[in-house]
């Protein structure tokens, strides 16, 4: 079932707004067959993991499987370090960090086969994938005022979904934006099978440039999981997969079965 995505939600005031599709400013095996049938009202999938673990595209299987939206938070983050980038703020700065995240209007869409990401609607999916934002990025994820003011959007996102459901990835869904979820996955893969993936994102098949991703990967595990505003862990209750030696399929077909033996999902 494909859900039915509206437009563009732009983060900011009415969450009521943008469940109707529109543009608003927003400041047990039982049960897996029950979710191929349809979404679950107000079902919420937490995907967390590090980088290169295949979160996003498992994700957006799992939003296309179940008939839900589908929200990168880690896109958001992104946003706002490709805009200090460009506009040559200090991201060893937490306070001006935090003014350019307060001003910013981010616009995200939500369909899994589609999903955008604007800054005061200028479209930048594409510039948010550089090597220069994926180095940067844990710095501003960082700052605890950024933080809370994406965390409070994303969850915002989130309620303008209902009564429909939602695939959310990042690296705290389902311990901070999203504790409640009916669902929860936590992926990882090996530093050196991430490594690969991200470089063969990037376009990249040398091996020095497969060696210089594993490095920056070590980097930013390291930032993420020891920062002290929700640092990247393994939500309580959350599906532990390995996606080392998996296909995507394989992956989100071993997450459906989960939930099929987990009293957290109700249909």
């Amino acid at each position: 079932m494909k859900p039915e995505h509206g437009s563009a939600l732009s983060v900011g005031d009415s969450a009521a707004d943008g469940a109707k599709g529109t543009s608003a400013p927003l400041g047990s095996e039982g049960s897996v067959s029950a979710l191929a049938d349809g979404p679950v009202e107000g079902l919420i999938v937490a995907v967390d993991g590090p980088g290169g673990s295949g979160k996003s595209t498992v994700a957006r299987e799992l939003a296309r499987r179940l008939g839900l939206r589908y929200l990168d938070t880690g896109a958001m983050y992104r946003a706002v370090t490709q805009l200090a980038l460009e506009r040559r703020i200090d991201i060893e700065d937490p306070q001006a960090v935090a003014e350019l995240a307060e001003r910013a209007v981010l616009s995200v869409g939500t369909d899994p086969d589609d999903p955008s990401i604007a800054v005061d609607g200028v479209a930048v999916d594409a510039e948010i994938r550089t090597r220069a934002v994926t180095n940067a990025v844990s710095a501003i994820a960082a700052v605890p005022a950024v933080r809370a003011r994406l965390v409070a959007q994303q969850r915002q996102v989130i309620a303008a979904t209902r009564p429909g459901g939602i695939v959310v990835e990042g690296r705290d869904i389902g311990s901070v934006v999203a504790p409640d979820a009916q669902i929860k996955v936590f992926l990882t893969a090996s530093t050196e099978v991430r490594a690969l993936r991200r470089s063969r994102q990037l376009g990249e098949k040398g091996v020095d440039d497969v060696a210089r991703t594993l490095a920056e990967l070590d980097r930013r595990d390291a930032l993420d999981s020891s920062r002290a505003a929700d640092p990247l862990a393994i939500p309580a209750g959350a599906i532990v997969l390995d996606s080392s030696a998996l296909s995507v399929p394989e992956v989100v077909d071993e997450v459906l079965r989960r939930c099929g033996q987990s009293s957290n999902v109700t249909t």
